[in-house]
Parts: C-alpha cells; sequence; structure tokens
C-alpha cells in the first residue's frame, strides 16, 4: 500500500535540489541545468538563502556542509565554523558584567565563517566561477524577494529597538521608516553591491577559476569586507540581550588569519547504514550516541506513531544530549572521548537506566579519566537551573526573537552529494555592517563563562555548534542526504525520520510528513540556556490515545499543532542511479525539485 503524502516523492535520474525555500530549491537545480554539479548548485542556493530567509541565515554567518565527492570517492566534512576571536577572553566578558553572553549584539560574535566554507566548497569540488553562482543572489537582493510572512513579522517586532538602538538595521529592514509586508517585494542593495565588488575583485585575478575564488576569499576575509567590520566594531557599542550596551572585540587581523577547513566525518554503524555527522565541535554525534542506545530495542516492531516508539527515542535522546553538555567541545583545545560515547561497552551500560518511565534528571554518563570534568560542569549547570533568564528580561522582546537556520540537500547525476546547514548572522542577531548590507552572528553565546569545560569561552576555539547536516551510507554506498533547521531539535527531528525510514518502509516524503516531536529536557544552546525537565512537544497528529499514554508514563507533555514542528528535507540516489527527494510541508516554504 502506498503511503498518503502532503506531496509527491521528486523522483528523477537527472540531479535534485531541496531545501527550506522554494526559490533556492529552483535557482539550485537551475545550476544543475546549465551544467555546474552538486556543489556548485548547493553554494549557488545558499547564498539565495540568505536573501530569502535573512532571518535565519546571512553571510555574517556560519556553515558546516557533508559531502560526498564522487572523483575522490570519499565523505568528507566542510567546516565553515568560525571560532572565536582574539579578544574574546572570560576575563573580559565577565568584567562586562555578563555571566551569559548574550544571544545577539556584538559580544555574540565569533569569525563569520559560511563565506569561505562557500567558496572552499566551490574551489575544491565546483566547476563554476564566482559570478555564476553569486548571480541569483544579486539578483534577489536587487530585483527583490517575495517576504516571507515571519521575516515581515520579526522585522515589525524589532522595529522601535531598531529605530533607537541599531539605526544600521533600521534603514537595511524598514527602508523609508516602513516594515515590509508579507508577500511584498524586497530589495537589499546595499548586499547586492558588496557580492558584485566581490565579484570584480575576483575576476581581477587573471589566473585559473580556482584564483578567482581565491581572490573572493581575500575580498571578504582580507579585504574590503573585513575592514569594514574592523572599522564599524572599533566604535560601535550596541545594546543586546543583557540590558547594556558593549562593544564587540572582533578585528580583521581575526578574520584573516582564518579559514575553513575540510576534516573526517564522526561515524556510527546502524545496521546497514553508516551515518556520518560533524565532529564533536557540533551536535551531531548526538543522533549516533542516540542510534548506539536505540541499537538494543526492536523500533522495527513499534508503531512509529505509538507511545513506545516516542518514548524510547526521547530518553535515548536525553542520554545523548546529557554527555553532550559534559564531553564535546572543539577537539582542537582538548580530547573528546568521541569513541567511548558510542562504544557497544558505554551504550549497554547506559541503555540500563532507560526505564518505562520518563526520567526528570539530567544524567550525563561517566567516562573514566574524565570524572572532574563532569562534575565541574553538573556543578555550573546546577548554578543555573531553574533560573531562568539570568538577566532581567528588559530585552525580552529580543530574546523571544530568536533565530533559526536552513538546511539544502542536493545530488546530482554523477551521484555528487551535499547536505550542509547554514545559519547565523540573522537580520535578528546583530546591527547592519554599515556599507555590507549584512549583519554579524552570535554564534559565541555557546560559550560558558566558566573555566576548565570543553565548551568554556577561549580565543580561537570554535564555538559548540548545533548545526548538524547528515549524510548516510547504504551498505557502505553514499545513500542518503538530510537535514532541518532547528537548533537544539535539529537531531530530535532527523532522527525519528531516519529510524522510521529505516525500519518501516516509508519513503522520504511519507517519513518526513508523520508527526514529529523533541524534548526541552536539557539544558538549551542559546541564550538563556533554560531547561524544561521531563518535558516533551509532540504534535497533535499522534492522536489523544499516544499523547495520554505518553502523560501516563510521566512526560511532561505540550501539544503544539499539526504542521508546526520541524522543518525536514531529504534526497537520495539509489543503486541503480535513480535519485528521490523530499521536502517537509511545514510552514509551507520547503520545496523539492528535481527530474
Amino acid at each position: 500500500m502506498t503511503d498518503f503524502t502532503t506531496r509527491p516523492e521528486i523522483l528523477g535520474t537527472f540531479g535534485v535540489v531541496t531545501s527550506t525555500h522554494w526559490i533556492a530549491s529552483a535557482v539550485g537545480m537551475s545550476i544543475l541545468e546549465k551544467g555546474g554539479n552538486a556543489f556548485d548548485a548547493a553554494v549557488a542556493a545558499g547564498f539565495v538563502l540568505q536573501i530569502v530567509e535573512p532571518h535565519l541565515c546571512g553571510p555574517g554567518g556560519d556553515m558546516p556542509a557533508i559531502i560526498y565527492s564522487k572523483k575522490a570517492d570519499k565523505v568528507e566534512v566542510i567546516c565553515a565554523q568560525g571560532p572565536a576571536p582574539a579578544g574574546a577572553t572570560i576575563e573580559h566578558y565577565t568584567a562586562e558584567g555578563l555571566k551569559l553572553i548574550p544571544g545577539d549584539g556584538l559580544l555574540s560574535t565569533v569569525i563569520p565563517g559560511a563565506f569561505d566554507g562557500w567558496m572552499l566548497m566551490l574551489r575544491d569540488y565546483g566547476t563554476m566561477s564566482v559570478r555564476e553562482v553569486l548571480e541569483p543572489a544579486i539578483y534577489y537582493a536587487e530585483h527583490g524577494h517575495p517576504v516571507l510572512p515571519r521575516v515581515s513579522a520579526t522585522i515589525k517586532g524589532l522595529a522601535d529597538f531598531f529605530a533607537k538602538e541599531w539605526p544600521t538595521s533600521h534603514e537595511t529592514w524598514l527602508p523609508g521608516g516602513t516594515a515590509p509586508e508579507p508577500q511584498s517585494n524586497f530589495r537589499n542593495p546595499v548586499l547586492a553591491d558588496t557580492w558584485k565588488r566581490i565579484i570584480a575583485e575576483s575576476e581581477a585575478r587573471t589566473g585559473s577559476r580556482e584564483d578567482q575564488v581565491e581572490g573572493a576569499r581575500d575580498a571578504f576575509y582580507r579585504g574590503f569586507v573585513a575592514e569594514s567590520i574592523d572599522t564599524y566594531l572599533k566604535t560601535a557599542e550596541v545594546m543586546d540581550a543583557s540590558g547594556m550596551r558593549h562593544k564587540g572585540v572582533l578585528t580583521a587581523d581575526d578574520m584573516a588569519g582564518w579559514s575553513a577547513s575540510i576534516e573526517a566525518p564522526q561515524t556510527f554503524d546502524y545496521h546497514d547504514w553508516t551515518v556520518a555527522k560533524t565532529p564533536a565541535w557540533g551536535q551531531g554525534p548526538v543522533l549516533l550516541q542516540s542510534l548506539a542506545l536505540l541499537k538494543g530495542f526492536d523500533l522495527a516492531a513499534m508503531d512509529p506513531t505509538g507511545p513506545d516508539f516516542v518514548h524510547h527515542v526521547v530518553e535515548a535522546m536525553k542520554l545523548a544530549y546529557a554527555d553532550r553538555e559534559v564531553y564535546y567541545g572543539d577537539p582542537d583545545f582538548g580530547q573528546i572521548p568521541t569513541d567511548t560515547l558510542l562504544s557497544d561497552g558505554y551504550n549497554n551500560e547506559r541503555r540500563k537506566v532507560m526505564g518505562a518511565e520518563a526520567s526528570m534528571e539530567l544524567r550525563p554518563g561517566t567516562v573514566p579519566g574524565y570524572e572532574r570534568q563532569r562534575d565541574a560542569t553538573m556543578a555550573m549547570l546546577a548554578e543555573f537551573s531553574g533560573k531562568g533568564a539570568v538577566y532581567e528580561p528588559t530585552m525580552a522582546h529580543l530574546t523571544e526573537k530568536k533565530g533559526d537556520t536552513v538546511h539544502i540537500d542536493v545530488i546530482d547525476r554523477w551521484g555528487n552529494m551535499v547536505s550542509t546547514t547554514p545559519s547565523g548572522g540573522w537580520l535578528q542577531s546583530s546591527p547592519i555592517v554599515p556599507g555590507l548590507g549584512f549583519a554579524l552572528n552570535s554564534r559565541a553565546q555557546m560559550f560558558w563563562l566558566k573555566d576548565g569545560l570543553p565548551t568554556s569561552l577561549a580565543p580561537g576555539k570554535r564555538p559548540r555548534t548545533t548545526l548538524t547536516p547528515s549524510l548516510a551510507l547504504y551498505q557502505g554506498r553514499p545513500t542518503l542526504a538530510f537535514g532541518t533547521p532547528g537548533g537544539d531539535q535539529q537531531d530530535q527531528w532527523q532522527l525519528p525520520f531516519f529510524l522510521r525510514y529505516v525500519h518501516h518502509g516509508k519513503n522520504l516524503q511519507a517519513s518526513i510528513d508523520a508527526p514529529l516531536f523533541h524534548t526541552t529536557h536539557f539544558p538549551g544552546s542559546f541564550y538563556p540556556r533554560t531547561s524544561e525537565p521531563g518535558h516533551i512537544m509532540v504534535e497533535a497528529g499522534f492522536g489523544e490515545a499516544t499523547i495520554a499514554d505518553l502523560r501516563r508514563r510521566g512526560h511532561q507533555v505540550t501539544v503544539a499543532d499539526n504542521w508546526t514542528v520541524g522543518r525536514l528535507t531529504a534526497a537520495r540516489r539509489d543503486a541503480d542511479g535513480l535519485l528521490r527527494a523530499a521536502a517537509t510541508p511545514r510552514l509551507m516554504q520547503a520545496y523539492a525539485v528535481g527530474r
């Protein structure tokens, strides 16, 4: 029997693109039609998403990608997560009167990573020029794009604040003093001019295509973009979510000395699949840890929308996310015990604490040699537990307008694959940099202002990002690219999607359409870092019986309206070359295209 789905699973052999906005998906497909490969298409789509979803990503943000190159025949991670600047020390931030790093403003900024990540992908894996991949974004910035209702609402909600505190943002997002209405045609001509100048400086290089890409990287990180950011931050002192005004610490020297990198993925074997994620500088291994715990249960025998399935997945995620809090961080700054956390022995013991009732405590495991780190983390978390925001909510209107992110999956006719989750640099994250048309990121809020932790703030350290694309191999063959926006929820929404796809025979679209859930049991990664022990949010589509059973087990259940949780997209390549793609109907934005 064929699954009923809100949309068809897209099928083809030439190429598929799926993303969180229909325009970006169409642009990616147009690049494939012009002869570009999956990497060219992902880059072009990524820059367009900065225009059409500016409340979710921007040029000043960050970008991890998991890719499979047919030519290299291996899966790799592109890390475009910028680290903390040289001036970002715990001593400096605490001297500013801070206990937590604010969720917005200039002190929350790390080195912008997205642009260099895209250019690295284009140089080493793509085939097109900087002009070819930037022209679609320039078109929509210059000629306009339809404003999403959520973008309009975000700008309207911040209009008075922008006018009073962030005038450069007011000028950009409320031209003429008026916020754009939903579906109106909105332009960002200053950003278009920035990209045009990037292209001009790229094409001033007379060498190869790769030389021109290097010219673009230099223009951004060692040229006029870095100089404009440096000039602005030397004097700017702006209001942030702490209720105080602060200056930033990012400099042109910080930007000049950094570049995106290529790394090996963290992987885990689950039945016939091998799932590839980022290393533990991102939260990706929590999905792998959850799989390691769930491997001990017969999930195929469970109703994929029933209470047993939800309970087991939630309890596994609680344990994995508890370990994230204690052990994850930048591996360049200390040994991360990932091999232990994914081992059979460790998870066989951890599985024993998964009971029939909902757990209410944060329960990280104990890794030999890391006891002091575990104790220090738990003591620090106890200091903040139950307090809500550390600051008086004088800036609650800002804090509540949290950013999110976007996602792109692409597979081309040659078998190249991209899964990428760009984010940061939201319109609500920090003021527009004069003359550039974009804002900086707020990723430093992931750090703690306490010494001795994997996530302690330190110059040059990558924040433990929540961005977590996925690529899975079936019987050793690169097969599936998938992901979602959602901060701490990203792996929580990807996990049930993947499990339903693996165990219950549903196609991509049906696996995405099925009702979703997540927990806020553990401390959030974003300011003000709160948690809700035992809490889960489930879509109403689970039905009254499942919801009642979850409550009987002790889960603190909030029921969300149907079609309001998760923004998944996915793409697959079969062994015979058949391509598949799907996108969530939630929010009526994401689209899969292909032929």
